[in-house]
């Protein structure tokens, strides 16, 4: 076999896809790995160029083929799709990450540490918590309003929200009281885990200004 100088992988989720080539950019290899194998396959190569797609999990293979002595080149997806010359299946896509990688103008992702990915994880997740924070006040008001029990739009609103279900003379029927109190207990258990979140690095965003003021 000749001597392999880039290798463009394809993750999947059990097996993944490799493509080598050699100094010529001609295709020597072709190979299905398993998960429990890539790092066993790499570990038995010369140091070359590994090059992968940014996406999920991408930065933690980086990191670990990177151990091994190897130069790892993470592309954006989107810079790999013109280089797919047939039939878009693991094998192409592969071939297409191989050769992309030697391009002298290509552009790459730098491999995130472990702790910078936390950093974006607990973004991500806050993000996420203040959308369903919104789903809840949004249910809120709706059901209200199927009652003539209207509530202007808007997180700071929320505490008239709650309070109307609280309230025993609202005019609510019992059975909904009941369950409009499991949406008032998410939103509260949604509040508290948001405010755990607001003291990093970066400006809190406006929805978090709203939380931090304590309106639950």
């Amino acid at each position: 076999m000749l001597e392999i100088t880039t290798v463009g992988i394809d993750l999947a989720k059990n097996v993944f896809q490799v493509h080598g080539a050699d100094a010529t950019s001609v295709g020597v290899l072709r190979k299905k790995l398993r998960r429990d194998h890539v790092l066993e396959f790499f570990g038995s190569l010369p140091p070359c160029i590994v090059a992968m797609e940014a996406c999920g999990g991408a930065h933690f293979w980086g990191r670990e083929i990177g151990k091994l002595g190897h130069e790892v080149r993470l592309i954006p997806p989107a810079y790999v799709k013109p280089f797919v010359k047939r039939q878009k299946n693991d094998a192409a896509d592969a071939e297409a990450i191989c050769e992309a990688a030697t391009r002298p103008t290509m552009r790459f992702v730098p491999v995130k540490s472990e702790e910078t990915q936390g950093a974006a994880m607990v973004f991500r997740i806050r993000e996420l918590l203040i959308r369903q924070r919104t789903q809840a006040i949004n249910a809120l008001r709706g059901h209200l309003g199927e009652f003539g029990l209207i509530v202007p739009q808007g997180a700071s609103n929320a505490a008239r929200l709650i309070a109307i279900i609280e309230d025993r003379d609202s005019g609510l029927p019992v059975d909904a009281i009941a369950t409009l109190e499991v949406l008032v207990g998410a939103l509260r258990h949604l509040e508290t885990e948001i405010g755990k979140r607001l003291y990093l690095k970066s400006t809190p965003s406006p929805h978090d200004q709203r939380a931090k003021s304590g309106w639950i």
